[in-house]
């Protein structure tokens, strides 16, 4: 069974005690949280090796650490295999700051994104703007609905329901 396999039939076990599940959760995020303190503090510096070597650099267990290889993979810049990795797969932690931002915020992470880390990479101007963006990208906006008396918006001047209204 691949790494990733494994990982997500523990993370995602939908048999599992729901209280145990979200203390599996809790510990886990405190896990992440340290790696992302870790990167954020050189963001410039690529960080490689295998994905052993690598939870051993960041004092997580191997599980934990695949967990977070599967969530910072969208904010790299070359995504890593991690579909078909084993512990000895050579992984790169070199990542895109904005996207990593902006993935932070869309996983609604705010233990991530308020990291003051961040503080030293963006700005708090730039902060809010990356912020604001990945909201307003999830944002559904419905188009204004054409009344059947409005004028029509081909710009004929009849209204809408002798115009393009009209049903065939």
């Amino acid at each position: 069974m691949a790494l990733l396999d494994e990982w997500q039939s523990v993370a995602y076990d939908t048999k599992a005690d729901r209280n145990e599940l979200s203390k599996f959760w809790e510990r886990y995020f405190e896990k992440e949280k340290g790696i992302y303190e870790k990167l954020l503090a050189d963001p410039d510096n690529e960080v490689k090796g295998t994905v052993r070597e690598l939870a051993d650099e960041f004092g997580v267990e191997l599980m934990a650490f695949v967990g977070f290889l599967d969530g910072i993979n969208e904010s790299l810049k070359v995504p890593n295999p991690i579909e078909t990795m084993d512990e000895d797969t050579v992984v790169s932690l070199l990542f895109d700051k904005e996207s990593l931002y902006k993935n932070m915020v869309a996983a609604e992470a705010d233990w991530l994104y308020g990291l003051p880390q961040w503080n030293s990479i963006f700005s708090p101007e730039k902060q809010k703007e990356l912020y604001k963006e990945q909201k307003r990208s999830k944002t559904v906006i419905k188009p204004k609905k054409i009344g059947r008396n409005d004028p029509c918006p081909c710009g004929s001047g009849k209204k809408y329901k002798y115009c393009c209204g009209k049903s065939a």
